[in-house]
């Protein structure tokens, strides 16, 4: 098989810029103790190249497209069980990969945010990521408090993960061209074991805090913690686009401490 037919309703822009490809492969840092690098969607190969290349560590690849699987097992049957014919987003990691693993890739961007909180799953695992997202998404991941870009992902992933923004790629590197640009990422897992507060607690305070972010929080958060309980905490008075996580995890503390909460 000479080639890949990119499919619209799988989100394909094959990347065809083999510079900006090496970046993003040569952006992992094996010092972290990975051994074994997962690329989500590879496509026609252009990551994937670069990844075999690599000595400190085993490169797997998954892709959900039936066209890709047999273009790639016939470009790379060195891979053998390390190509997988499958959804990543239902993938079980635990049959496959040991402690640490990084994870890569050129993302679908329809799938970019599920993506992103499947890892969120797997991050006792995932120490590190590094891949191309639409560069919206890719704002999102890395935007401060006070920013409008910053939002639910950029809690979640700055909670357990340091993001840095590589660069830009523009619509020409790939085939067929999308629609808009293109940003490349880094994250890199954090010190944190875990955060310090009930973390399944954590997650619906921010969630509800900005599912209804023009609200001050006192009024946003009524849903968890009614208005009468919540203490005179200046945090409540503010929109949940001004809270850094270190703030979010204050204030799910603080809500644990002022007795039930309603229902989960």
């Amino acid at each position: 098989m000479s080639t890949v037919r990119a499919k619209k309703h799988l989100g394909q822009h094959f990347l065809n810029d083999r510079g900006a490809a090496q970046k993003i492969v040569e952006s992992l840092d094996p010092s972290l103790g990975f051994t074994q690098v997962l690329e989500v969607g590879p496509g026609m190969g252009v990551l994937s190249d670069f990844l075999l290349q690599k000595e400190a560590y085993e490169t797997w690849l998954i892709d959900v497209d039936d066209e890709s699987i047999a273009y790639l097992a016939d470009r790379y049957p060195q891979l053998d069980h390390r190509l997988i014919h499958g959804d990543f987003l239902q993938l079980d990691f635990s049959l496959h990969f040991g402690d640490k693993i990084a994870v890569i890739g050129n993302f679908p961007y329809n799938i970019s945010s599920q993506i992103l909180f499947k890892i969120l799953e797997e991050r006792q695992r995932v120490v590190q990521v590094s891949g191309m997202f639409q560069k919206e998404v890719a704002e999102r991941c890395v935007a401060k408090p006070g920013t409008k870009e910053y939002g639910i992902l950029s809690v979640f992933l700055q909670a357990y993960y340091d993001v840095q923004y590589l660069f830009t790629v523009k619509a020409g590197a790939f085939n067929p061209p999308p629609k808009v640009l293109s940003g490349v990422i880094k994250m890199t897992r954090n010190a944190r074991e875990e955060l310090s507060c009930d973390e399944k607690l954590f997650w619906r305070v921010v969630k509800t805090a900005f599912n209804q972010r023009r609200k001050t929080l006192r009024n946003a958060l009524s849903a968890v913690l009614p208005k009468d309980r919540m203490s005179d905490n200046p945090l409540y008075e503010l929109r949940a686009e001004r809270l850094s996580v270190e703030d979010f995890v204050m204030l799910t503390n603080e809500i644990a401490n002022a007795g039930q909460p309603n229902d989960r």
